[in-house]
């Protein structure tokens, strides 16, 4: 049986150096954990500092004449709600209202942006913009130029300030906007719930930036941050991830994320099985579900109601450690009597998993 072959980013050499658990994801080597484990990192970004790698997320520049607009018309969120110098998440979805991929756009100009794609969809969303653009419209993969950083947590500015001294002005800066300084984009985004910046840096100045962010986090009590802990961060807000909470098969108006659909806009991918969609109310609906006992949900595990009846599946599972006890994300039939606060179990191989419905984040979020 063939082999995957997974491409690596600027710092995989230092990942292994320090020990990191490598493994797989979206076609690329990443780290999943460092020695100390999921848990200390999880807890370092929650209460101090976490450094993030996450160079594996595509990076696709759209530029000429009108490109904000041309984009407009494809992307679901409303780009005309912001200005130069802000970030948008957004949804790319098919005709029929299945979601290629969700990703975030950096608006530079009325002419340029930056779009952050997921690393296994980069490619797709990049092609179909391709395919659509104008003439005079360029789609340019950035994927090798650019390296992605993460700094997340309630010490993150501090950390950042100590590696690049001209961003002290940036400790204001609002959330979703982004500036440049010396050359890295600084954007006050990230995946973990916690006050934090994601940098894009040259991919040759990766390692340096790199090298420098975990010396200024060790006294702050930080640490470097593997892709397991991201996905518990994630999880205990609620966030998405594609494939799983999100996918062709599950659209935003299941999944919650109606938020980020432009629904006055007269034109983008997939509108009008949306808006149909909506009107007509899905057929389900993604929820929050609290263990109250002892086990861990997982994603792909079936969910009953109190009669026994199967009336959902979980997407997304993991134990939260900030809560000390398991957490889902799942998918409820509409057509159910389930509502919020109601007990319901999930089915953890043959074993019931009483478990609470709530709306998510399962954790307060920090990142105004």
């Amino acid at each position: 049986m063939a082999t995957e072959t997974l491409r690596t980013g600027p710092l995989h050499d230092r990942h292994v150096a320090l020990g990191a658990t490598m493994g797989g994801f979206g076609g690329w080597s990443m780290p999943i954990s460092y020695p100390g484990g999921s848990v200390a990192e999880h807890t370092a970004v929650r209460t101090a500092v976490g450094i993030f790698d996450v160079s594996h997320l595509g990076k696709a520049s759209v530029t000429g004449p009108g490109a904000a607009a041309f984009v407009d018309r494809c992307l679901t969120a409303d780009l005309g709600r912001i200005a130069p110098g802000q970030a948008q998440y957004t949804l790319c979805c098919a005709d029929d209202g299945g979601v290629v991929d969700d990703l975030i756009a950096y608006l530079v100009s009325p002419d340029d942006l930056l779009l952050v794609p997921n690393a296994a969809n980069a490619a797709m969303v990049a092609a179909m913009l391709r395919a659509a653009a104008p003439d005079g419209v360029e789609v340019v993969d950035r994927h090798e130029d650019l390296a992605v950083l993460a700094v997340q947590g309630p010490r993150a500015a501090e950390a950042l300030v100590t590696v690049l001294p001209g961003a002290a002005d940036l400790a204001g800066l609002a959330y979703m906007a982004f500036a440049d300084v010396a050359g890295i984009r600084v954007c006050r985004t990230g995946y973990t719930g916690e006050h934090g910046y994601e940098l894009l840096v040259p991919a040759d100045e990766a390692g340096t930036v790199w090298d420098a962010l975990l010396a200024a986090a060790a006294p702050l009590q930080g640490r470097p941050c593997g892709l397991a802990a991201r996905d518990t961060l994630r999880t205990e807000m609620g966030y998405p991830l594609h494939g799983q909470d999100l996918s062709r098969e599950i659209t935003p108006v299941q999944a919650g994320s109606g938020w980020a659909v432009g629904w006055k806009k007269p034109e983008f991918w997939g509108r009008a099985a949306l808006v149909a969609e909506k009107d007509a109310g899905p057929a389900r609906r993604l929820r929050g579900l609290r263990a109250t006992g002892r086990g861990v949900p997982r994603a792909g595990m079936a969910v009953l109601d109190a009669a026994g009846e199967r009336v959902g599946v979980t997407t997304s599972g993991t134990f939260s450690p900030t809560l000390k006890t398991g957490i889902a994300l799942a998918l409820i039939d509409s057509a159910s009597d389930v509502g919020l606060d109601d007990t319901v179990s999930v089915d953890v191989r043959g074993r019931a998993l009483a478990c609470t419905v709530v709306k998510p984040p399962f954790v307060p979020s920090h990142v105004r």
